[in-house]
């Protein structure tokens, strides 16, 4: 029998991202991504240049469709394309998801969204942004959207160690994102915070503590757990060549995860466990385009376990295994 209640799948032992939607909605949700038209402070010279080390030239918003088309054209052309998988699903949250998508004064902000909240079918927003773009203006349109939909901020974050985050060239620091969280969680907006396992200098311990320390730090309501991808033209590949970084396999990625999950609170909601790259663009790993594969094993290992999410809750006892 599985232990684990947040599930209608007796071989999927964690909140899933499908079972949350057809909890909230009764039904299958398309998440549709979006390419707002947004930069980001780290290219631009806001706070930096370059971009952090591990993100492509498209921000990653690499399997995005049609990125150069006027906003509401991108939503036509991804649910046209997904509803050939499933022709029934009627109902949509937006995604904007490459680069910084609060990067903007606030009138340019409204505009872009306010193009796909009233599109037929679309019942939520999910915005990515980082946590040095909330300023207050922003935050107080968030909140009015959160009452108007289905909302969800996504904040990157990768790591919550200071050097790591130098490394990569994230130029904000970990108090920053707890800062963000705590103005998103006044308004009650929903928060989902980004994890890269594998990046620079990262051990298994670091990686798994990034997940403790980030549920029990911070007030979050999902998180997403990516593979780092090495990209093609990206200045992370320098680190690579250099020997400064080691790709994980797959038995090691799926062993972090399935520790990891242990450590989340089972009413968080899991929104990723790996990722998708194009294979043109992607320097490794490589198994980790099969997609499938990599989250049938992650659910093979935790039932081998007899194991769950939130099995030893971080938020209750402090750490894995305490």
């Amino acid at each position: 029998m599985n232990p684990f209640p947040f599930t209608e799948d007796p071989n999927k032992r964690y909140h899933s991202w499908n079972y949350a939607l057809r909890q909230a909605f009764g039904a299958k949700i398309f998440k549709v991504p979006i390419d707002g038209g947004f930069d980001c402070p780290n290219r631009d010279g806001t706070v930096a240049h370059g971009g952090c080390t591990f993100c492509s030239v498209s921000g990653s918003g690499d399997m995005i469709v049609a990125p150069e088309d006027p906003i509401p054209v991108q939503f036509t052309k991804e649910i046209d394309m997904m509803h050939k998988k499933w022709p029934d699903v009627d109902r949509y949250i937006v995604y904007f998801q490459n680069f910084t998508n609060t990067h903007a004064p606030i009138d340019v902000i409204k505009a872009r969204f306010e193009q796909v909240v009233n599109l037929p079918g679309v019942v939520g927003l999910s915005i990515g942004t980082r946590p040095d773009c909330l300023p207050d203006d922003v935050v107080e349109y968030l909140a009015e959207l959160n009452q108007r939909l289905y909302l969800w901020v996504e904040l990157g974050l990768q790591t919550t160690y200071e050097s790591t985050s130098k490394t990569i060239n994230r130029a904000h620091d970990y108090q920053t994102y707890l800062n963000g969280v705590e103005k998103l969680r006044r308004h009650h907006i929903r928060v989902c915070t980004h994890l890269i396992n594998g990046l620079p200098g990262e051990t298994q311990e670091m990686m798994e503590e990034n997940v403790r320390r980030t549920v029990v730090d911070s007030d979050i309501q999902g998180i997403k757990i990516h593979l780092l991808h090495l990209m093609r033209n990206t200045r992370m590949l320098r680190d690579y060549h250099e020997g400064k970084l080691q790709l994980l396999s797959q038995a090691k990625y799926t062993e972090i995860v399935c520790n990891q999950l242990e450590m989340i609170p089972a009413e968080i909601i899991i929104h990723r466990l790996t990722g998708d790259a194009p294979r043109e663009t992607l320097v490794g790993p490589m198994w980790s385009l099969k997609k499938w594969e990599v989250l049938n094993g992650i659910d093979q290992e935790l039932l081998q376990r007899d194991s769950y999410q939130g099995k030893y809750n971080a938020r209750m006892t402090g750490g894995i295994g305490c």
